[in-house]
């Protein structure tokens, strides 16, 4: 999570680390001057308060805290095309604009979300995954579509992942998955309460379970084996539509797949040609030359 959201968010924060946390988020841009002393005297603590509050946000000390307050400042001094990912564009503005926009945003939108990932997570995800048996993934709306793009990649690996709910029949859904699938959940939000009820039922079951979500605060986050945090600067309804969130669902499923890949680079190469040719050879299609020009598609 980033320093700023850690800031924010004041979970497990003393009363005196809380005070300490708003100070730094109103005077974030006088805090690379700011001495130890200063801070502990601006905020009514002591000196090891202050250390141990750097040490909670995951730094060394003080002086490695301020550093990283430091690099913030100056990266908001430099983010003159930052865009609004909830408004990325605006009613004047023409299609050119439109375009270096939604560029913009995709690519600030997966480098935030970069420096959120926890790549040992993200190999145990994937080692999860190829060893189920079978994959369901729990996923709802735009979120689905993100899911639906993962289904496809999996059959390059001969891995068939279930839509859950698909036919809205996510309950009966739930009820068949076994210990040695896995169950993946994808949920921006992290607020669907009938998540919760499967993920209790998985548990006590001894099912496998991965979660991705934007909310760090979401009660799913306790019950899931893994999770992957991702926040972003979208609201949850107030928004031209869901441009951050899904750029990073689908970030790091491409980038989850690709772990899963790399397990067998070559048999997966090897399978990959010999599925081609088999295709190309057009004992599925025929021999209408039409038809074999779909393989590009």
């Amino acid at each position: 999570m980033f320093l700023i959201d850690k800031l924010q968010s004041k979970s497990s924060l003393t009363i005196n680390e809380e005070r300490i946390a708003e100070y730094v988020l109103k005077n974030i841009d006088k805090i690379p001057q700011t001495t130890l002393e200063e801070l502990a005297q601006n905020t009514y603590t002591s000196h090891s308060a202050i250390v141990r509050f750097a040490k909670k946000m995951g730094y060394d000390g003080f002086k490695e805290f301020k550093q990283a307050i430091s690099e913030i400042v100056h990266q908001r001094l430099h983010e003159l095309d930052s865009v609004n990912p909830n408004f990325p564009f605006e009613p004047g503005d023409n299609p050119q604009v439109i375009a270096k926009k939604m560029a913009t945003l995709t690519t600030e939108t997966i480098q935030r979300t970069l420096a959120q990932l926890d790549f040992q997570l993200l190999d145990q995800m994937a080692a999860k995954m190829l060893t189920a048996n079978r994959i369901f993934i729990f996923a709802q709306g735009d979120t689905q579509i993100r899911g639906r793009s993962f289904q496809n990649k999996l059959m390059k690996l001969n891995k068939f992942l279930i839509i859950a709910e698909e036919y809205a029949d996510e309950d009966w859904t739930a009820a068949n998955v076994l210990p040695g699938d896995c169950a993946l959940f994808l949920t921006y939000s992290g607020r669907i309460k009938q998540y919760q009820r499967f993920l209790e039922h998985f548990k006590q079951n001894n099912i496998s379970t991965i979660l991705i979500s934007g909310n760090p605060h979401s009660e799913l986050v306790g019950l899931a084996d893994l999770c992957q945090i991702i926040t972003q600067n979208e609201y949850d309804f107030w928004k031209i539509g869901t441009f951050s969130s899904q750029i990073a669902f689908q970030y790091v499923l491409d980038t989850i797949f690709s772990i899963m890949y790399s397990q067998d680079y070559q048999k997966n190469l090897v399978n990959l040609k010999n599925k081609y040719e088999l295709l190309k050879r057009g004992l599925f299609a025929g021999e209408n030359p039409a038809d074999k020009d779909q393989l590009h598609e």
